[in-house]
């Protein structure tokens, strides 16, 4: 259910961002997702069809970035990419690590078409 509350983060920030350049419309929000990060895509997208009726965002796509996770050995000092779960450290086989990416979630870029462009 938390996929909501971040759905409707995202929507507050695409339509401050639209206030603030004078749009007529939001066309695309650019999100990245950590693939450490619990949110399911699937989710976000069915909340936003239902949340972004009847505003500016309504018809707009969302892309998805799920980039690796990387995570670093503590005790060799090996940085690595996490394709799908958590791994030992591919250098020296420990299990002694910590994430330096793969956690975040933010909004990267919005599209929007202006209000003259119209």
């Amino acid at each position: 259910m938390h996929e909501l509350a971040v759905t409707e983060s995202v929507l507050r920030i695409a339509l401050d961002a639209a206030e603030k350049n004078d749009a007529a419309r939001v066309t695309d929000i650019y999100l990245t997702i950590g693939r450490l990060s619990s949110i399911v895509d699937d989710s976000v997208q069915f909340y936003w069809d239902h949340i972004s009726k009847e505003t500016i965002c309504a018809g707009a796509t969302l892309h998805f970035n799920r980039p690796p996770a990387v995570l670093h050995c503590l005790d060799c000092g090996q940085d690595y990419a996490m394709e799908d779960f958590l791994e030992p450290c591919p250098n020296c086989g420990s299990v002694n690590i910590r994430v330096i990416s793969g956690e975040e979630l933010q909004v990267d870029h919005i599209d929007i078409q202006r209000k003259e462009e119209q």
